[in-house]
Formats: structure tokens, sequence, C-alpha cells
């Protein structure tokens, strides 16, 4: 072979150079960077290369320059960002709710121009498919690089693209600071930020600011609420040894513990992620749904593939702790189209529910024709009444149907009733469908 022919790395010009590495992982670059002198240099360019990467990755989604007011390393945004990611999509409120509390139970993050956002959803109640989305988190970083979290109790401002130097400057009232501490993968707990007073607290024991320890850190412990506790705990037990009043100051420090707890503002709330929010090819009714449930209110539908089969729940029974399904199926095998007569009998004799606005512009029945496949579905009544003798009260009440439409969607429907319940789709490429701002 011609040796004329063959090119090394560093043949190549350096932008052709930055966009090959953007491809690679933090310790690939660090690996690639041991082994020559000449490429140190290049894969420690911040404003190079690793806003080269930033911006292959998420330039699409949000402005990487605008991240800090544009004054933080790229490395710092890489890293952070990186983490971060795993918050887009759905999560539900966990764990039983408060006395009195009607706040939605989903949440949806998102990205913003310098900014990631967290938005309660629940359902319209005008009988559409309309969503309502109320944005109440705000998470992005300080020009210093500190991470700054906000959120808005009755989630009623709007999103500024500067919204992080408003906030400093005290320009948007009303706002709680808080930290978003990752518990493994898939679940958060938001909570208030107590950083400010345990280094009020270090001031009064010490007469100083514990500058000297991290009490908002970044590293692995991401539950920082044990962190902060550690901390105080710390503080605490060396003051009472090295002080002559040490039992004064511990009685100082659970009156301002008191005090602390009566001026809180926001009560912690953790948050799962819901996983798999949309259908695939080979698991087309799986996702996050919405339908019309009575032909006047809209409703949450979480359906879900297991070992089992498949399982549908209402969004709102999952914190309410109810164990009734709204189907569900061991069988997952869809029966192909053309649709017998008694099968086609059983669609045709049905009717949609629907949108108020789709029912007064459309026929209420959708031609058998827009069905793909059908498959045999069982309700939860089957499987929780029972009659005196311990038997189940005439099983086949239970029993019904989905109806798989060619266009991805689906709708299910009973033998006990004479309805179909069609669903649509909640999100689109990552995007939250037919929502009206709060």
């Amino acid at each position: 072979m011609d040796e004329m022919n063959l090119f090394s790395f560093c043949d190549f010009p350096e932008d052709i150079q930055l966009f090959i590495l953007s491809f690679l992982s933090p310790r690939e670059i660090a690996n690639f960077a041991c082994t020559s002198k000449r490429f140190v240099s290049l894969c420690n360019s911040d404003g190079k290369l690793w806003y080269t990467i930033c911006e292959r990755r998420w330039g699409s989604k949000t402005q990487i320059k605008k991240w800090g007011d544009g004054k933080i390393s790229y490395r710092l945004l890489y890293k952070t960002l990186n983490e971060w990611e795993n918050l887009i999509g759905f999560w539900r409120r966990s764990g039983q709710p408060m006395v009195n509390d009607s706040s939605p139970l989903l949440i949806f993050f998102e990205w913003g121009p310098s900014y990631l956002s967290g938005s309660r959803v629940s359902p319209s109640r005008n009988g559409t498919y309309n969503v309502s989305k109320s944005p109440f988190l705000w998470m992005s970083l300080s020009s210093d690089g500190e991470i700054v979290n906000f959120l808005q109790l009755n989630g009623e401002i709007k999103l500024w693209d500067d919204f992080v130097k408003c906030c400093q400057l005290g320009f948007i009232e009303d706002l709680v600071s808080v930290n978003v501490n990752f518990m493994g993968s898939f679940h958060v707990l938001v909570e208030e930020n107590y950083a400010n007073y345990y280094r009020e607290l270090g001031k009064s024991v010490f007469g100083r600011s514990p500058s000297s320890m991290d009490l908002n850190s970044r590293g692995d412990d991401s539950d920082g609420s044990s962190g902060e506790c550690l901390v105080t705990e710390m503080y605490m037990q060396f003051a009472n040894r090295i002080s002559p009043v040490g039992d004064r100051a511990w009685r100082r420090q659970r009156r301002k513990e008191k005090e602390r707890l009566g001026k809180r503002r926001w009560e912690p709330e953790h948050f799962v992620k819901i996983m798999d929010c949309s259908p695939t090819p080979s698991r087309p009714l799986q996702g996050l749904w919405k339908g019309i449930y009575d032909d006047i209110s809209l409703d949450f539908y979480l359906v879900a593939y297991d070992t089992g089969g498949i399982i549908c729940r209402r969004v709102g029974d999952l914190s309410s702790g109810s164990a009734a399904p709204v189907f569900w199926t061991s069988n997952t095998t869809f029966i192909e189209s053309p649709l017998s007569p008694e099968e086609e009998y059983i669609y045709d004799s049905r009717i949609h529910h629907h949108s108020l606005t789709v029912a007064n512009h459309t026929h209420c029945q959708c031609p058998s024709t827009m069905v793909s496949h059908i498959m045999h579905i069982n309700s939860s009544y089957d499987l929780v009444i029972r009659d005196s003798a311990g038997t189940f009260a005439n099983p086949r009440q239970g029993e019904g149907r989905i109806w798989h439409y060619r266009n991805g969607t689906f709708g299910f429907g009973f033998f006990w009733d004479n309805f179909i319940i069609d669903l649509k789709h909640m999100v689109l490429d990552g995007c939250l469908l037919d929502t009206v701002e709060v």
C-alpha cells in the first residue's frame, strides 16, 4: 500500500479531531490524553472540545452558551447536564398525599433555553383532551457555577430565559430555594434548601461560618439531607466537648431547629420516574395515555408490560394504594384482522367516549375498518368481587376487548357496559401534547 495514503490522527485538521473526540465519553477522553503530550492540551480545551461535546449532545434541546450566563466551564456544564438528563420525562409523586392536598401526581421535566423545568401535569376538566401544565420547578447554574434550584409554590409565574439572574437580583418573589437530591436513578427527593441555616448554626457555635466544609456538596452522595444532618451532629458533638457551656449551645441549637421547622415553606416530596412512557413496536399498548371517561372527564392511564402480561391502572390510583387495575390480561397475543362477524358486532354496537369538541364535529363511532387488531382483556371486578361462598361472582362480567387502531392508538371496553374508551397519546417525540398553560 502506498505510504502516502496512510494518515494518522495527527494529520487531521483540529476541527476534525475535535469532532471525532466529541463522540467519546469523559473516561475515554482521559485515556486518550495519556497517549501523547500533544493531545493533553487538545483534550483539556474547554472552549473547543468540551463545548463541542455539549453542543453535539444537547445543542438541539437547549442553548449551551446561555447556561451560567456563558461564564462557566463547559466541562462543569457537561457534568451537570449529564446528571440532569435523567430527569427528562414523566415522574409521579410517591407516598400518601397529605390531607386536603389536591396537587397533581404527575411531573413532567423538559429542557429550557438555559434551565430544566418541572411542570405539574393534570387532566383538564372541560370535557376535552387538553392537559393542564403548571411550571413550578426550575434548575440551572449561576455564573459562578453553583446549582440554582427554585420552585414556585403556586406555580403561576412564567418562564424567563434569564430567571437565574432575576432570582439573584430579587426580581421574582415568593420563590423557595430547594435541593433536588438523586436517590438512585429513578427516585428524587425535592426538599427545601437549609444550607444558609446550617451556616448560621456554625457561626453561633464556633463564631465563624463553616466554609471549609461544603454543605451543598456535589459529590457522589446524592442524599443531601442526610449529609446536612451528619454535619450538624458533628458540630453539635464537637461543641459539647470543647465548650464549657455546651449544654446551653445544645439547647440554643434545638431552639433554632424548631424555629427553622416553623418557617418551612415546602414539605419534602418524593418522586419516582415513570419508565417506558411511550409505545414501541413490540409493546404497542405501553406508556401513558389519556381518555375521556363517562363522556365528561379526562383521565390518565398507565399501561405496563410485565412477566404476568399487560396491566392498566389509572394514574390517580397509583398513590392511593388501590390494587384494582382498569384492565389486565395474561395473554398478550393480538387477534389479527379481518375480524369475525361476532367481533365486528361487539365493536360496532358500542358508543365511543369522545371529548365534547370531537363529538360535536364527528360521528361518535369509529368505523371498524380502522381496527387492525383486537385483544381479550379482563377488568378488575372479577378479581375482587366474590359471593358468600367465596367464589367469583359472575366472572364473565369482567370480560372485554382492546381494539388497536391503525394510527397506533387503541380503545377498550367491557361486556357489562355499552361503551368504548378511546385513548390518545400524551407525548410525541418527547413533547407533551394538547397542553394548556396554567
